[in-house]
């Protein structure tokens, strides 16, 4: 299992995935579920990836590839006019990985079970988010809900529905995710340390702000433990139940 998250904000987007791949009592497996493809002034797209890995890996080298081949006429995550355009791409390429490979997965249908994340800036359009769905579909995100889960998600959804404001400021709901990320891992043993992070400032064209947070990361640390005592406090505080 995974758990990621994408939020749009005012002032750009803040995307973040787990790295857990395998959780079992001696089997446990990491593997980046966070890609980046960039032009510097021009586009920066972000893939956040959740479900079967051998899919996921699959869509994934497959957009890098097309977007390699520099004589390949297709329309490409580095050539595409729109987020919107990319956001096809993405379905067209689980549709192809599916083509190839569905019947084989065919005896188990969670076995193509599948889910992206999608957000980016492209020069000319404002930053804009969305999550692909394993049939190739997709849905941009709204404006009264501007983040989006995939993955091990309801650990960490209260938290998001109680704080997100589209004027947040990128730091600020960095710390807000990585608590939302802090209660799954205290919930769900699928989902696991380290959790790679990208900050993008709306018009950089950059991905300057991403960061990988390892389980001794002291600001990560501090964050856990202050929002412990935090929750315990304000409980405290609370009057008790009195029939």
């Amino acid at each position: 299992m995974t758990y990621c998250v994408g939020i749009k904000l005012d002032r750009g987007l803040v995307l973040a995935a787990d790295t857990r791949t395998n959780a079992g009592i001696d089997n446990i497996a990491s593997f980046k579920k966070l890609h980046v493809w960039e032009k510097t002034g021009e586009r920066v797209i972000t893939l956040l990836s959740s479900g079967n890995l051998a899919v996921t890996q699959a869509v994934v080298s497959l957009l890098s590839e097309h977007a390699d081949n520099s004589s390949d006429e297709r329309t490409t995550v580095m050539t595409a006019k729109t987020m919107f355009q990319v956001a096809r791409l993405v379905g067209s390429a689980i549709r192809e990985v599916k083509a190839i490979d569905g019947e084989a997965l065919a005896a188990n249908a969670d076995n193509f079970y599948v889910s992206f994340i999608l957000g980016g800036q492209i020069k000319g359009e404002e930053p804009r988010l969305f999550q692909v769905y394993a049939a190739g579909n997709f849905i941009e995100v709204a404006d009264d809900t501007p983040f989006l889960q995939i993955g091990e998600h309801k650990y960490g959804k209260p938290i998001l529905d109680r704080v997100t404001r589209k004027n947040m400021r990128l730091g600020e709901a960095a710390k807000m995710i990585l608590l939302s990320f802090d209660s799954t891992l205290r919930s769900n043993l699928s989902v696991g340390m380290p959790i790679d992070m990208l900050l993008y400032n709306t018009d950089s064209f950059n991905t300057d702000r991403q960061i990988r947070i390892q389980q001794d990361n002291p600001y990560f640390q501090k964050l856990s433990h202050g929002w412990s005592e935090k929750l315990r406090e304000g409980f405290a505080d609370l009057e008790e139940f009195d029939v």
